[in-house]
């Protein structure tokens, strides 16, 4: 595999949930190295597409090739996957009654057979990077939303994942903690050579570590390109959407809800 395959590729995708089609004909090529921004209202598929990505989701057509080979359906290959791909949930899926150090090692627990000193030293390792270690020994209930949140992070890098994807991951923050947590991305995807797909509807806060941008609406991909060309663009979606306009091309109301398509 040479570097100029792309770490991510989704061809013709088409995705169902409930019998019906919530995105279709999805064409993305990621990448290495680089951060692609996936933007959308809440609701038009990009929760749906990330399933696709972690094999969650089995595609209705199309195909999704993760590391250069196809999302296996088999439960073990799926596993052995799934420790390249580290995943930021938006409700941090931290155990509340594990401290901060104990929640980052239960990877290393799960997916080595690591001594337990060796594990400890990896662990501060990880919070070092997000800038934690000194609440290594904390537990969640006594961090704040952002500390929280890139105590997630930390667990995610547990294992020196490749790829990185983050749902959702400024959802309750403040303003100033979701810089924090778009600069962390940014400088994470730098020193340790990560590729980061960041699912979000907060565009103006990931725009600006982004390299590359798409906008999901009404089932299908309608914008493509640099965080620039997005900004400049004159299309009726990506206005709408942009502006949070409610009358426009992208039609919130027109079909009815599916709660596991947000």
């Amino acid at each position: 595999m040479t570097n100029e395959t792309p770490i991510v590729r989704l061809n013709h995708l088409r995705l169902d949930r409930g019998g019906r089609a919530v995105l279709r004909d999805i064409h993305l090529d990621v990448p290495r190295g680089s951060i692609v921004a996936v933007l959308g209202p809440s609701g038009s598929g990009k929760s749906t597409l990330l399933a696709a990505l972690t094999g969650e989701l089995a595609p209705a057509a199309g195909s999704v090739e993760v590391f250069g080979q196809a999302v296996p359906q088999g439960r073990r290959a799926l596993l052995e996957l799934r420790k390249g791909i580290g995943v930021l949930l938006q409700g941090n899926g931290l155990l509340t009654d594990l401290t901060a150090a104990e929640n980052v090692a239960l990877p290393l627990r799960a997916h080595t057979n690591l001594p337990d000193a060796v594990i400890r030293q990896l662990v501060l390792m990880k919070l070092h990077a997000v800038g934690l270690r000194a609440v290594a020994d904390s537990y969640p209930r006594e961090l704040s939303g952002g500390m929280a949140r890139r105590v997630a992070l930390a667990r995610a890098l547990a294992l020196d994942p490749p790829l990185m994807i983050y749902d959702e991951p400024l959802t309750g923050l403040d303003p100033i903690a979701s810089g924090v947590v778009m600069e962390l991305v940014k400088r994470l995807n730098d020193t340790l050579g990560l590729t980061s797909i960041v699912v979000t509807h907060h565009v103006h806060e990931t725009l600006p570590v982004a390299d590359h941008a798409i906008v999901i609406a009404n089932g299908g991909i309608v914008f493509s390109g640099t965080p620039a060309q997005l900004e400049a663009s004159e299309d009726p979606f990506v206005r709408q959407f942009l502006n949070g306009e409610p009358d426009g091309p992208i039609a919130f109301d027109a079909a009815p809800r599916n709660s596991e398509a947000a």
